[in-house]
């Protein structure tokens, strides 16, 4: 068996946490080794997919976790807990659970943390949870000492049932692709605000839970919606690329279909990252039937959040595993990002 990408030394490298293929080759060849086998019916953690999915009854149970470590945890259009509940909260609905029965939440606290911040971020989350309809079950509190934390860490479950699960690993030649939205707002906003770049429009994270949204496009066609993703770390490249090798098929994209801000695409050119690599908060990828994208489409733009909703590519038999840019003067391959652009992100 090959060593993890870009372990060194026996170390572990900060692009192991960046959410490419070198993330996932540490999960696959050292967190999972030795498990047993999962002894339910459903998606386990093999299947490294936003969650497990257990069978319960007639329905599924879908239950997802994540830890949030941003840096800085304040910025433009949100903070480390509208992160935290609207991550969680996205990675249910990516399995097509878009009614939360509960979350918990777990803060790790550096001392010295102002009781102001964490009274900010308290009314966050709460604010978050009513946006996704639902609420903190249960948590837990842990005070580390000064600098043996930085800030803040947040820790968060969710659990929904579903009579339907959506994988990521359901695509088909003739599948069309969908983006909910424009790309890279998240990843540029915090870059620029970490770094104090100075941009004439301010880039703004676009962190949002999507399970109305989602809920909207399930409802105009169940069975046409097959595959889904949010693409967080590693962008909208890394996202396809999975959601490619697991399915056995190629992606076309259409570069000038592809949705980015102006003041995103602005910012990238300035500092050299490619939109298509920075991470996003508040969008889903969406595989569909070519027979519903009609309905998809319409029911995502009639929702506030899903009005820049594009279709940006097709699944094709050739180049199974791979992403292909179509700029319409040709076509190149599109990579997954090789370490991490901007650490602590979510």
């Amino acid at each position: 068996m090959n060593a993890p990408q870009g372990l060194v030394n026996g170390k572990i490298a900060l692009k192991h946490g960046a959410g490419g293929r070198a993330m996932r080759e540490l999960i696959r060849d050292v967190i999972l080794k030795g498990a047993a086998p999962a002894s339910f019916d459903g998606v386990g953690p093999d299947a490294m997919d936003d969650g497990a999915a257990l069978k319960v009854g007639d329905q599924w149970l879908v239950i997802t976790t994540d830890s949030y470590v941003i840096n800085p945890p304040f910025f433009p259009g949100g903070d480390i807990g509208r992160l935290a509940i609207s991550g969680t909260v996205n990675d249910l609905a990516m399995m097509g659970a878009t009614e939360p029965l509960a979350l918990t939440c777990a803060l790790i606290v550096e001392e010295g943390f102002a009781r102001g911040d964490l009274e900010r971020v308290r009314d966050s989350i709460h604010s978050a949870c009513r946006e996704a309809r639902t609420a903190i079950a249960t948590g837990d509190t842990k005070v580390m000492g000064n600098g043996e934390l930085d800030g803040i860490v947040l820790n968060t479950a969710g659990v929904a049932f579903t009579r339907r699960v959506v994988t990521d690993r359901a695509l088909k030649p003739g599948d069309r692709i969908v983006v909910t939205g424009t790309i890279g707002d998240h990843g540029l906003a915090v870059m620029a605000h970490r770094h104090e770049l100075g941009f004439e429009n301010q880039l703004r994270s676009d962190v949002a839970p999507l399970n109305g949204l989602v809920a909207a496009a399930l409802g105009a066609a169940p069975e046409g919606v097959v595959a889904m993703k949010d693409p967080t770390r590693g962008g909208l490249a890394s996202a396809l690329h999975e959601m490619a090798e697991k399915s056995g098929v190629g992606v076309v994209l259409e570069e000038a279909k592809i949705p980015v801000r102006d003041e995103v695409r602005a910012a990238s050119e300035l500092l050299g990252i490619d939109p298509l690599h920075a991470a996003n908060e508040g969008k889903a990828v969406i595989g569909v039937r070519p027979e519903a994208l009609d309905a998809v489409l319409a029911a995502l733009r009639a929702h506030p959040l899903g009005l820049s909703a594009e279709v940006i590519g097709t699944c094709v038999a050739e180049r199974p595993g791979f992403v292909i840019l179509d700029t319409g003067f040709g076509r190149r391959l599109v990579t997954e990002p090789e370490g991490e652009l901007l650490p602590r992100i979510c």
